[in-house]
C-alpha cells in the first residue's frame, strides 16, 4: 500500500503524460496518423480512425486518473492506462524485432520526434508498473498541507525529468552522427 501522497504523484504524473500526449497528437494529427501508418501494423484506411481513438482515449484517461474517488473511475483508468501502454509497447517491440528503428515513435507531437528504441520499451514498462502499483491503493492517512508541496514538487520533478530524458533521446541519433564524424 502506497503513501497517499506518492499515489497521487504517480496518478498525477500519468494524467499529465496522457493529457500532454493527447494534446500533442491532436495538435499534429496528420503527423500522428503518419506515425501509425509507419508502424505497418494496421490497414492504412483505418489509420485516421485509430489515431482519433487513441488520442481520445489518452485524453479520457488523463481526466479519469485525476477524477474524484467518489466517481469510481480510478481503478478502471489505471488498468486502461496499463493496457494502452502495453499495446504501445507491443507495437514498438514488433517493429524493433523487424529491424525498423528509424520510424517515428508517435509518442508525442512535432517537438518530440524520436525513432524507436529499446528505451521506449523500458519507459513503457516503468509506466505500466507505476499504474499497476497505484492499483494497490493508498494508505488511509489523510493528506495534510505539506502533502500539497510533496505532490506538486513530485509531479514537477517527474515532468522535468520526462522532458529532459526525451530531449536527450530525441537528440541521440544526431549526437551519434557527430561522434562518428570526429
Amino acid at each position: 500500500v502506497l503513501d497517499p501522497a506518492i499515489e497521487v504523484v504517480l496518478r498525477g504524473g500519468l494524467a499529465l503524460l496522457f493529457g500532454a500526449a493527447a494534446f500533442e497528437k491532436a495538435r499534429d494529427f496528420a503527423g500522428f496518423r503518419a506515425a501509425l501508418i509507419g508502424y505497418a501494423l494496421l490497414p492504412e484506411r483505418l489509420a485516421g480512425a485509430i489515431a482519433a481513438a487513441l488520442a481520445s482515449c489518452e485524453a479520457a484517461l488523463a481526466i479519469a486518473l485525476v477524477a474524484p474517488a467518489a466517481l469510481g473511475l480510478r481503478a478502471a483508468a489505471l488498468v486502461a492506462s496499463a493496457a494502452l501502454l502495453v499495446l504501445y509497447g507491443a507495437a514498438i517491440a514488433v517493429n524493433l524485432a523487424r529491424g525498423r528503428r528509424d520510424i517515428e515513435c508517435g509518442c508525442a507531437g512535432p517537438a518530440a520526434r524520436q525513432p524507436l528504441s529499446e528505451w521506449l520499451l523500458a519507459r513503457n514498462a516503468l509506466l505500466v508498473a507505476a499504474a499497476l502499483v497505484c492499483l494497490g491503493g493508498a494508505g488511509s492517512r489523510p493528506l495534510v498541507w505539506v502533502d500539497a508541496l510533496t505532490i506538486g514538487g513530485g509531479i514537477t520533478i517527474l515532468a522535468a525529468a520526462w522532458v529532459a530524458v526525451h530531449r536527450l533521446l530525441a537528440n541521440a541519433p544526431a549526437l551519434a552522427r557527430l561522434r562518428e564524424g570526429t
